[in-house]
């Protein structure tokens, strides 16, 4: 069941919340994507591993930290985590916190296979979003429980924010012209972990974006683990995604640790940002 690992997850978070102060160095393994691993890191997805593929309907768990997929002997779920985003920012005591997409189909999977996506923010406060038949739920964490804080959660009609990722002089020409309109119109909010900056565009309306950069063209976020989940939450509160010529969700999935160019939030933003880069 959906409600048993969305109860799960807000479990192990809390627990993985309280086990940070100790874990702010790095280890001196990489992930799968070449980045340095925090102790954080390697701890929050041992605990979600473990937590996860112990439920029944979970079958297989994979994640931005290792390199290949974990499968139980059961089950006819796949989850796909990334047990910390934002986890550099652990250093500087930041926001950060967990993604998560269920998907109904092995690993890689097209974000149209997913049946649940959700993401923890560890703010001043512990809160849970999560998408699941067609409706979007925000909650807070308390003790490891949930409870409600807002049902059928939509972005705002009237678009506040925004928050761009990668490096201006690294940023491809046409992506450049069209954050020197949006600088005009929004309000820059950008912490350097995305799930707090996607959970900015959900309160106030606006848009998300790491595009495609000239020195990495696939962008930097992970289609499985980033991409799918965040797509699959902003379009249904109403919102839109898109990789710069289609929405997240209908990439073709080719590797597990695939990247790709994540753009989210208000529908006409979107709208605007797909003709700025034809």
């Amino acid at each position: 069941m959906i409600e048993d690992i969305v109860e799960t997850v807000a479990a192990t978070a809390s627990e993985v919340r309280e086990g940070l102060p100790g874990r702010r160095v790095y280890d001196d393994a990489e992930n799968p994507s070449g980045e340095k691993q925090l102790a954080a890191d390697c701890y929050a997805d041992e605990l979600y591993e473990q937590r996860l593929l112990a439920l029944p309907d979970v079958k297989s768990y994979a994640s931005e930290e290792r390199e290949e997929i974990v499968e139980a002997d059961a089950g006819h779920l796949h989850v796909a985590c990334d047990p910390l985003d934002g986890s550099s920012n652990l250093k500087s005591n930041n926001a950060m916190g967990t993604i998560l997409g269920v998907y109904e189909e092995p690993l890689p999977a097209s974000g149209n296979a997913l049946v649940a996506s959700a993401y923890v923010l560890f703010g001043p406060i512990t809160t849970m979003v999560v998408a699941h038949e067609g409706t979007v739920t925000e909650y807070v964490v308390e003790d490891g429980e949930l409870r409600v804080v807002t049902e059928e959660l939509t972005l705002p009609d009237d678009p506040v924010v925004y928050g761009f990722g990668g490096r201006v002089p690294d940023w491809p020409a046409d992506f450049i012209d069209y954050a020197n309109v949006v600088e005009q119109e929004l309000k820059l909010r950008y912490g350097g972990a995305m799930i707090a900056d996607v959970n900015q565009v959900l309160t106030y309306g606006g848009v998300f974006a790491y595009p495609a950069l000239q020195s990495r063209p696939q962008g930097k976020l992970r289609l499985q683990f980033e991409g799918n989940p965040i797509a699959h939450i902003v379009e249904t509160a109403g919102g839109a995604s898109s990789d710069g010529n289609q929405s997240l969700l209908d990439v073709d999935p080719t590797e597990l640790h695939q990247r790709v160019p994540v753009h989210v939030g208000n529908e006409s933003l979107i709208e605007r940002l797909e003709l700025a880069l034809d």
